[in-house]
């Protein structure tokens, strides 16, 4: 027979209810509430309990004037209208609640220095425990490492997961050319962002294995407008024979756009061209055709970040982000048989 829970008091509760209902002290509970060293497993997980069943809410603000810590993590980011910028912030948001903390966020322009150390140091004046960049373009990084806010920082889809990125494009080159395409081209994200950056040198790296040359590249701005905006030029090169019989799109949004504007163009995807994305948003699967791309473990990098910035030990091997994973669909076929 299970032990009844604690009678919920009325009105607001507090530490003395906290303590009284997992029958150790006040002093214990904000031990157990500040992570501070040394209280049994056991204790602390009795505290837990009693703070769940009576719906006990830490109050930051309190705690933060004794411990100098507020248990909240800033978010900088720019872009974040952008499918990639809008999941990493709500992977963030999701890992750092799991582990006991709360977000706070500031927006800048990434291409205004000036912006994004005053965003940093908004955030760090609202007392954060660390920050986390969603603004992954060189520059960011550069003005906040320049700005010295004594404060750990983290990107999100920075420098540190570049060889991530460059795993995704190998994966998709490496599709494509197990199809038969030898002649591939690239639509890359912009130039100052480091995830494009790391996926056109994976898209150069996995041709180069196969002792191919990209057929053509062309650049947009991760938007499906800018997908549309190159699609008769690609359609163009796909009618002139000699242009690529696949494409590599460095994301998903760009991809919808070729595919539409090639539609448009009368060039046939997979007949005419097979087109891979990167990664597998939710309507990628709904694209018609049903785009094939590469999906990311965008939440397992979000909950290695909170760990990093947070300096804890980060979680075990068999948590760690999973490698990129190819999602074939039918946006991808193999080579037509006249074409090289």
């Amino acid at each position: 027979m299970s032990e009844p829970s604690p009678a919920r008091p009325t009105g607001r509760v507090g530490v003395r209810e906290v303590a009284r209902a997992a029958g150790v002290s006040t002093q214990t509970v904000s031990r157990v509430i500040n992570d501070h060293p040394g209280i049994r497993d056991e204790t602390r997980q009795r505290v837990l309990d009693a703070m769940v069943a009576l719906d006990y809410r830490v109050n930051n603000a309190a705690r933060a004037l004794g411990t100098s810590r507020t248990r909240t993590i800033g978010i900088l980011a720019s872009d974040a209208s952008m499918y990639g910028p809008a999941v990493g912030i709500l992977a963030l948001e999701a890992a750092a609640r799991a582990a006991g903390r709360w977000v706070t966020a500031a927006y800048a322009d990434a291409g205004d220095a000036e912006s994004v150390v005053e965003a940093a140091r908004h955030l760090s004046a609202q007392g954060v425990d660390g920050i986390v960049v969603v603004a992954p373009h060189a520059r960011t990084l550069s003005a906040i490492e320049g700005a010295r806010l004594g404060l750990a920082v983290v990107a999100l889809h920075g420098p540190d997961s570049s060889a991530v990125q460059r795993e995704a494009a190998e994966i998709a080159v490496a599709h494509l050319a197990e199809l038969g395409h030898s002649r591939i081209g690239h639509l890359a994200g912009p130039e100052d962002w480091l995830e494009a950056v790391a996926r056109a040198e994976g898209f150069e790296a996995a041709l180069a294995a196969r002792s191919l040359t990209p057929a053509s590249v062309w650049r947009g701005d991760w938007s499906a407008a800018s997908g549309l905006a190159v699609s008769s030029d690609i359609a163009r090169a796909v009618r002139s024979g000699d242009g690529p019989t696949a494409l590599f799109v460095a994301n998903d949004q760009m991809a919808l756009g070729v595919i539409a504007g090639l539609a448009d163009a009368g060039v046939a995807v997979p007949a005419d061209l097979s087109v891979v994305g990167v990664d597998d948003n939710p309507d990628a699967a709904y694209y018609r055709p049903a785009l094939t791309t590469v999906r990311l473990d965008v939440a397992g990098e979000a909950a290695h970040c909170i760990a990093e910035v947070l300096g804890i030990e980060r979680p075990a091997a068999s948590d760690a982000p999973t490698a990129p994973l190819l999602i074939p669909r039918a946006s991808s076929a193999p080579r037509p048989r006249a074409s090289g």
